[in-house]
């Protein structure tokens, strides 16, 4: 990672040799569902027999998201690239696979594996570099592209509103408190991942930032704390064209949705005012849908039907979240599809899902 503009070179260059998804080829209700799956799994390698890989090859997993637990201590950067080469390998529809690379407390790939060293949005903020906010931003996306990486679930577009927020401003993930500072610096980050061929997720929509409750523990509710210009950001990126993935938050805020459901489950949020308000026309993703603000107060079922009816595109189940049962991919696949069948998530809805991210995925390589 010495030369990161030869690294940048190199993978702009190998990546551009992918072929385009054939939409007609992929049609099936089974595959449709599929796409709108992503998981994750224990373990720092994969068998050639693995459940798993038989379902991506069959396109029934569109997405794999991994995590610190599935890389080895040892020779780091060869197996986890043998790891997301043989599941890409395995794919008949090019996976998205996905990784938490925020830089400074939200960082998978850490020195010690022998990766290299990232730092905070808090810091990238607070200084107001641009070069500096650039070469992070380069050297995260080369390290990404260079382990087979196509999606990184930042940059966070959230509000430093509130000093004391235990899961955005305390722990350093948001640029500030000025909409403007995050989203231009957030826009740099997005380009650079861009040049690479990495997708974007800017997270936590409609804004996490001003939350006095971690969300992987329980429900927060930021009704009387949220504030208008959390949308600015958004707002910001969407019309310079730059914001193809969006993260939904699991805070509750009934001043934009009357009925108490958390954004995520949110028809009047992700539908009324990420799409129609704001003009927002890409993928939409879940936050892990086994955080306890979803799994402590609505079943694994109706969360489901909720989130995919209100405009979620694909849904994470990490299977990496403390005192959350483990779900199983076929087992997700199964009750989507169940619900479909019982009329409880129209066809429709699906479809519109699987158009977005099938242009999404062609995009990665164009």
């Amino acid at each position: 990672m010495k030369n990161i503009s030869a690294v940048i070179t190199l993978v702009a260059a190998l990546t551009c040799l992918a072929s385009p998804i054939s939409a007609q080829k992929i049609d099936s209700l089974d595959i449709k569902i599929g796409q709108m799956l992503m998981v994750g799994f224990g373990g720092t390698h994969i068998e050639a027999n693995d459940p798993l890989l038989g379902e991506i090859a069959k396109g029934n997993v569109g997405g794999v998201i991994l995590f610190e637990k599935n890389i080895d201590s040892a020779d780091s950067y060869h197996r986890l690239k043998n790891l997301t080469f043989t599941l890409q390998q395995s794919a008949s529809v090019p996976l998205f696979l996905a990784i938490d690379q925020e830089g400074g407390r939200v960082n998978r790939l850490k020195t010690k594996y022998g990766f290299p060293r990232s730092v905070t949005a808090d810091y990238l903020g607070k200084l107001d570099n641009v070069d500096s906010t650039k070469y992070y931003a380069q050297t995260t996306a080369a390290t990404l592209a260079s382990l087979g990486f196509n999606v990184n679930f930042a940059p966070v577009l959230d509000l430093a509103s509130n000093p004391n927020n235990p899961i955005i401003a305390k722990i350093g993930r948001s640029y500030g408190a000025d909409p403007k500072m995050v989203a231009k610096h957030a826009a740099i980050t997005i380009k650079e991942h861009t040049r690479l061929h990495i997708i974007t997720v800017g997270k936590h929509f409609p804004g996490h930032g001003s939350s006095k409750a971690d969300t992987h523990k329980g429900m927060a509710d930021v009704t009387n704390t949220w504030q208008e210009n959390e949308l600015e950001p958004y707002k910001i990126l969407i019309d310079a064209g730059l914001l193809t993935g969006v993260m939904s938050a699991h805070i509750v805020n009934k001043t934009l949705d009357s009925l108490g459901l958390p954004g995520t489950l949110s028809e009047a949020i992700l539908d009324g005012i990420l799409r129609k308000r704001l003009g927002y026309d890409g993928v939409v993703f879940s936050d892990d849908m086994q955080m306890h603000a979803i799994t402590k107060h609505y079943g694994i079922e109706k969360a489901l039907e909720l989130g995919i009816n209100a405009g979620l595109d694909v849904v994470i189940y990490s299977n990496n979240i403390s005192a959350s049962k483990g779900r199983s991919f076929d087992y997700l696949h199964s009750l989507i599809k169940q619900l479909v069948l019982e009329g409880k998530i129209k066809q429709e809805r699906i479809n519109q899902s699987y158009q977005r991210i099938i242009k999404l995925k062609n995009n990665i390589n164009h």
